[in-house]
């Protein structure tokens, strides 16, 4: 079973912690509260106060025996950067931070953070592009500027073959799969079913209620139709 350690309690830490959990990952939560490791004790494997810029307490629960560990603490800086410096110094394979800023972003990154993320930005991204593209069911971000997006499929594409919409010639986008819903017989019961249709063929047409998953860079992807 995976093990991670997050440290910093505050809305962003204590619900991942308490998702993760949930999934069944083994859990070490730590904050300096008291009240916030009171709060989230019984819904974790470990919840413990200590301060988390002392290498000797976090060595005392094992930190350095994890697989990854998120550092979400989000006022106090520098306890952040002095975590992250310990918690890389301890040798735990991945260590992922959470910042505040870029100027934050770029100097975790600086100090060995193998993975740094900001949830604020990325709130606000998703957001305006569901602003944007109403259509647009779930994205995610693959490289700077590249994007993979589930699109509910434009009106102007329903009923046409593959070939006659010639995406990535019109729009610069790959087609990755044809998400369908439907209904199947199970037991005596009608149920939803979700067909995925991997590597669509030219031949195959677009139906109403079909889901595009579709790659391409951020300028291309705008240019769909929003309809």
């Amino acid at each position: 079973m995976q093990k991670i350690a997050v440290i910093g309690l505050g809305r962003f830490g204590m619900t991942l912690a308490k998702l993760m959990s949930a999934s069944g990952v083994e859990i070490i939560a730590i904050d300096i509260d008291r009240q916030l490791v009171n709060e989230i004790k019984d819904e974790v494997d470990v919840a413990v106060r200590l301060d988390s810029t002392d290498e000797v307490a976090l060595r005392s629960q094992d930190i350095d025996k994890v697989d990854v560990c998120v550092v979400a603490i989000g006022e106090n800086f520098e306890a952040a950067l002095l975590t992250t410096v310990i918690a890389k110094k301890l040798g735990i394979p991945r260590v992922i931070c959470r910042a505040q800023t870029q100027f934050h972003a770029d100097i975790f990154r600086q100090i060995g953070a193998d993975e740094v993320i900001q949830p604020e930005i990325q709130a606000g991204q998703y957001l305006a592009r569901k602003l944007a593209n109403p259509h647009i069911k779930d994205f995610i971000a693959l490289a700077e500027g590249y994007t993979l997006i589930e699109l509910e499929a434009p009106k102007a594409f329903v009923g046409k073959a593959l070939q006659e919409l010639a995406l990535r010639g019109t729009y610069g986008v790959n087609l990755v799969a044809i998400k369908r819903s439907g209904k199947i017989e199970q037991d005596g019961e009608t149920i939803e079913d979700t067909e995925v249709i991997g590597v669509p063929k030219a031949s195959d047409r677009i139906e109403q209620g079909d889901t595009l998953v579709l790659v391409g860079n951020d300028e291309a992807l705008a240019r769909l139709p929003k309809e």
